[in-house]
C-alpha cells in the first residue's frame, strides 16, 4: 500500500554571517510561504537543550489545521456515473516531533519531509459498486414545481440524503443527515403544519423527503426506531404513511438490521421526488408491518 505525504520545505537558518534570528525554522506549504518557526522560543526557560512539548503541540494543532484534507466517499454523480472515493490526510505528529528534534538537535539539514498519514474514505468504489446491484425498496412522490420555495427545500435535502450508505446495525437520522435548516444553508420559508393548521417556516416541505424515504426504506431488514405523524393529513402520501420531521422536534430515524450496507439513491426534478434503496445480492424482498406511530402536533 502506498503512503502518500504531503510535502513541506523546512529550511533552518543557521549563526553565519548576514543571517540573523538563529533557529528561525521557516515553513513553506506547496512552496507558499506559510510562516516562520523559532525553536529557541519552544526552549524550557532555564533549560536550555530542551524543547517545550507542550508549546511544541500547541504548533503541531496549528500544523494539522494546514495539514488537514478530509476524505471523501465514492458517490454517483447526477447522471449516474460513479465517482471515485479520495484518501484524506492528518498530520504525523509522531514522526513530525522527531523530525523537529533532529533539526534543534544536529542541525544538519536544511530540508526535512513533514510527514502525513492517509485518512481512508469510509466508502470506497467497490463498496459501492458492490451494494449497488439489487433494487430493495423504492417511492415516489409528487410535488408542484410553482411552489419554488418548496420545491427549493425538497431538493436541498434530497441532496443530503442521496448516496447515504448504512452499514448493518447503524442508524439513520434524518436530522442528523439532512443538518439545519437555515437561510443560510439556502432553505426558505414554504408552507409548514403547525399544530394542525398551516403555516410558514424555513425549510417547509422537507416533511415529503422524510415521508417518501420511510416509504421507501419500510423494508423487512429496516427497524422503524423513530417516526410521528402530522397532525392534520398530507396530501403526498395515503394515511398513515407520513413521517413529519422538525430540528427542534421530532426526527424520521431507521436501523439497518441486514449484515449487509445499504445505498439510498434520491433526486428531485420534474416535480417527482424519487427514492430508491440498494444493496448487494443478498437482501431479501419481503415487506415488514410498520410500528404504531406517534403523533406530533407538527
Amino acid at each position: 500500500m502506498k503512503v502518500y505525504c504531503m510535502i513541506f520545505f523546512i529550511c533552518l537558518i543557521i549563526m553565519v554571517p548576514k543571517v540573523t534570528n538563529a533557529g528561525i525554522i521557516e515553513l513553506y506549504i506547496d512552496e507558499r510561504e506559510r510562516g516562520n518557526l523559532d525553536l529557541n522560543q519552544y526552549q524550557l526557560l532555564g533549560n536550555e537543550g530542551f524543547l517545550n512539548l507542550q508549546k511544541l503541540y500547541s504548533f503541531m494543532d496549528e500544523l494539522q489545521n494546514e495539514v488537514y484534507t478530509e476524505p471523501k466517499d465514492a458517490y454517483y454523480d447526477s447522471a449516474g456515473q460513479l465517482k471515485i472515493e479520495k484518501e484524506g490526510y492528518t498530520l504525523d505528529r509522531e514522526r513530525f516531533l522527531e523530525l523537529i528534534y533532529q533539526i534543534y538537535y544536529t542541525k544538519n539539514t536544511d530540508k526535512i519531509t513533514v510527514p502525513t498519514r492517509p485518512i481512508h474514505a469510509r466508502v470506497n468504489h467497490a463498496l459501492l459498486r458492490e451494494i449497488s446491484q439489487k433494487q430493495i425498496g423504492f417511492y415516489t412522490t409528487t410535488f408542484r414545481e410553482s411552489n419554488k420555495q418548496r420545491a427549493n427545500n425538497i431538493k436541498l435535502a434530497t441532496e443530503s440524503i442521496n448516496n447515504t450508505v448504512l452499514f448493518p446495525g447503524e442508524v439513520f437520522s434524518f436530522n442528523d443527515t439532512v443538518g439545519e435548516r437555515t437561510r443560510e444553508r439556502g432553505y426558505q420559508k414554504a408552507p409548514v403544519i403547525i399544530k394542525g393548521e398551516l403555516d410558514e417556516d424555513i425549510g417547509g416541505g422537507i416533511c415529503q423527503v422524510s415521508s417518501t424515504l420511510f416509504n421507501a426504506v419500510d423494508l423487512k431488514g429496516i427497524q422503524i426506531t423513530e417516526r410521528y405523524a402530522h397532525s392534520k393529513r398530507v396530501p403526498y402520501v395515503p394515511p398513515g404513511r407520513d413521517a413529519t420531521v422538525s430540528w427542534w422536534g421530532p426526527d424520521f430515524a431507521f436501523k439497518n438490521l441486514y449484515n449487509e450496507p445499504l445505498l439510498i439513491r434520491a433526486r428531485s426534478e420534474k416535480g417527482k421526488l424519487s427514492i430508491f434503496v440498494y444493496s448487494s445480492e443478498n437482501i431479501d424482498l419481503f415487506k415488514k408491518e410498520t410500528m404504531d406511530l406517534q403523533t406530533k402536533n407538527e
